[in-house]
């Protein structure tokens, strides 16, 4: 990662992602109700809705590094080879994010889905959660002066 050494990057816990994700749906949530205002909240907004929230963390990871959540509160997404993921590795970390808009049982998936990352997040010790697995080992860390 350029201009840090890799001493000052920590991995960040499980607590402060989900803070950073609060933020980022605290984001998403005014643009989806906006999108429902304009063009209604049918199945077309279900759909469009859903596209953004995924290409707005995916693409937000792979060409910043982070989402407006994570810079917030000084994280970064890291490739396994410690720059930013590429595009096909952030698509694989986020597609956990369209589970929740399946129709009906989608809320609960997502719940399920949240679960699994949260355990794997937490027992390991570059706490990468299953999600980060499947994009072949992107990781969160927490940037701290040094």
């Amino acid at each position: 990662m350029t201009g840090s050494s890799a001493a000052a990057l920590v991995p960040a816990e499980f607590p402060v992602r989900l803070l950073a994700r609060g933020l980022d749906v605290l984001v998403l949530a005014a643009v989806d109700v906006g999108l429902g205002r304009l063009m209604g909240y049918g199945f077309d907004w279900l759909l469009v809705g859903s596209a953004f929230v995924f290409f707005y963390f995916s693409l937000l990871d792979a060409l910043a590094g982070a989402t407006l959540g994570k810079l917030v509160l000084g994280l970064r997404v890291l490739g396994p080879d410690g720059g930013r993921p590429t595009l096909r590795q952030s698509l694989r970390r986020e597609a956990f994010t369209l589970i929740g808009s399946i129709p009906f049982i989608g809320p609960i998936l997502a719940l399920a889905a949240w679960v699994v990352i949260a355990r794997t997040i937490r027992r390991s010790p570059l706490r990468q959660g299953k999600h980060d697995e499947l994009a072949g080992g992107t990781r969160v860390v927490h940037l701290q002066a040094g």
